[in-house]
């Protein structure tokens, strides 16, 4: 295996935004840092969660995989646009009480967010299965990449709670813009 172009797909994969990053930053943004590192847990358990089942199902998922993908993809791209909505709407007045920062909320979205379901169908099998690959190696493998993940994802909590006056005051600004980065993400599927 190519450790370095593991490592690269790995960072660019979790650290570049998407919709887990744009939900993490928004309930920082308003919610605190607090429910943001609950939802970031939730986030990196459903994230390690698709990693195991790609690893475990993946040579029964080869032959769906065309169906699997287009599934995920409009599930997913439904699912970014109705967030998208959901920010747009946002009052930037009004707190938002019910927003679903919560641990359970951060594992549903991997398995709506074509971007962490894409990934988790490729990494393995691109550079991980493809080898003569013990049990050991295989479970090491994704423990790393959760690591990977989880510290992308705190990276995001971390960038939110360092401008979160600036995201305050500008909260209108920044809620069209998280609103038309997940419009983008959802078009950007399809393309």
């Amino acid at each position: 295996m190519d450790i370095t172009s593991f490592l690269i797909y790995c960072v660019i994969a979790t650290f570049t935004p998407g919709p887990t990053n744009i939900m993490i930053l928004s309930t920082v943004n308003n919610q605190g840092t607090k429910k943001a590192m609950e939802y970031t847990f939730g986030a990196t358990s459903g994230f390690c969660f698709l990693l195991i089942i790609s690893a475990v199902l993946n040579s029964i998922l080869v032959t769906f995989l065309p169906k699997i993908v287009i599934m995920m993809q409009l599930i997913g791209s439904c699912y970014m646009l109705y967030l998208a909505v959901l920010i747009y709407k946002r009052d930037a007045s009004i707190a938002a009480v019910n927003q679903k920062g919560t641990f359970l909320s951060g594992v549903i979205m991997q398995f709506l967010n074509p971007k962490v379901m894409l990934f988790a169908l490729t990494v393995l099998p691109t550079f991980i299965l493809p080898k003569p690959s013990s049990s050991t190696a295989i479970s090491l493998s994704i423990i790393g990449i959760t690591i990977i993940g989880f510290l992308a994802f705190v990276t995001w909590v971390l960038f939110g709670s360092l401008f979160k006056t600036f995201l305050q005051k500008h909260k209108k600004t920044v809620n069209v813009a998280m609103s038309f980065s997940l419009v983008y993400a959802a078009v950007m599927i399809w393309i």
